[in-house]
């Protein structure tokens, strides 16, 4: 179950943003830009790869090559680029999510990187490094994407769309039905469940990748609350991303909704440092995340004492 707090957050954020919608087009393909940039190298760079963002950005933009860097991470920059405007292009043609979408992706994300598995379930069993849970057997793959894909549809509608994206990622990675890029494809399909219902896209930070497997982990384990708030924050940030630059700003922002780091936060107020650090991360604070550094406003604080 997401955070009471966090979830009030979500749905405010999410009706304000549909409130300015039709949202201006030029703002929108900039955002666009620049959260494609991030999404592919963040990605990326939770599973190993050592291209940077500036890199990531050259090579998508300027269709350049970076020395010492290996052809396959060039590919899989270009690759995730082309497996993004499918999802966008299935988010405009709405259908259900089936295996049938999954696999689309997955070849898009592998193609001329592994020609040979792009696309096509494992055929042999495999242990994830550092994981307790030990995926299925490769003959069961094709009946158990069936049942995710029956599972979808069921659950669509029962759950909160950001419950339903975080669950539907953590049981396709549960699955495992890709020799290699099944945390990529997860998390296309995750941002094709939240785009399809009218989310922006959400990113998955590098800088958070430690914290990302644990509620992943923890998930294995049934309990799934972890992974949905963690999921939940990620789209708060995104909907803050798009609300700042959407909304018409017709005076200065008050003092009260000045973002300030934790350590001036916690400045006058019942609550210390860490102390606040902990309320960000389980999402009971309003908090936004620069490079490793927590910030949050004053309103934020004062909501967070009047819920208690």
């Amino acid at each position: 179950m997401i955070e009471p707090r966090l979830f009030k957050r979500l749905e405010m954020k999410k009706a304000q943003l549909d409130k300015l919608r039709p949202l201006p087009v030029a703002i929108v393909n900039r955002l666009r830009e620049e959260i494609l940039v991030q999404w592919i190298y963040n990605s990326n760079a939770i599973e190993g790869s050592t291209i940077t963002l500036q890199e990531t950005r050259l090579i998508l933009e300027a269709g350049l090559t970076v020395g010492g860097k290996s052809l396959r991470e060039h590919f899989e920059v270009i690759n995730h680029k082309e497996a993004i405007l499918y999802v966008e292009n299935l988010v405009q043609n709405p259908e259900p999510i089936t295996a049938f979408q999954v696999r689309q992706i997955h070849r898009l994300i592998l193609v001329k990187i592994d020609e040979e598995n792009a696309g096509s379930y494992r055929k042999t069993q495999i242990r994830i490094a550092g994981a307790k849970l030990v995926p299925p057997e490769s003959w069961q793959i094709a009946n158990l994407m069936v049942e995710w894909s029956d599972w979808l549809a069921g659950a669509d509608g029962a759950l909160h769309p950001v419950a339903l994206a975080a669950q539907a990622h953590h049981r396709l990675v549960a699955i495992h039905p890709f020799i290699d890029g099944n945390g990529r494809t997860a998390r296309l399909v995750m941002n094709l469940l939240l785009m399809q219902r009218g989310y922006p896209p959400t990113i998955i930070q590098r800088t958070n990748r430690k914290q990302y497997y644990a509620v992943l982990e923890q998930a294995d384990l049934g309990k799934v609350d972890a992974l949905e708030n963690f999921v939940g924050r990620a789209v708060e940030h995104s909907l803050n991303l798009y609300l700042a630059a959407c909304t018409p700003k017709t005076k200065p922002p008050e003092e009260e909704d000045d973002w300030m780091p934790l350590r001036e936060a916690c400045v006058g107020v019942p609550y210390s440092q860490e102390y606040l650090s902990l309320l960000a991360r389980l999402g009971r604070l309003e908090a936004i995340k620069r490079g490793r550094n927590w910030y949050t406003t004053r309103r934020a604080i004062k909501a967070y004492t009047d819920s208690l």
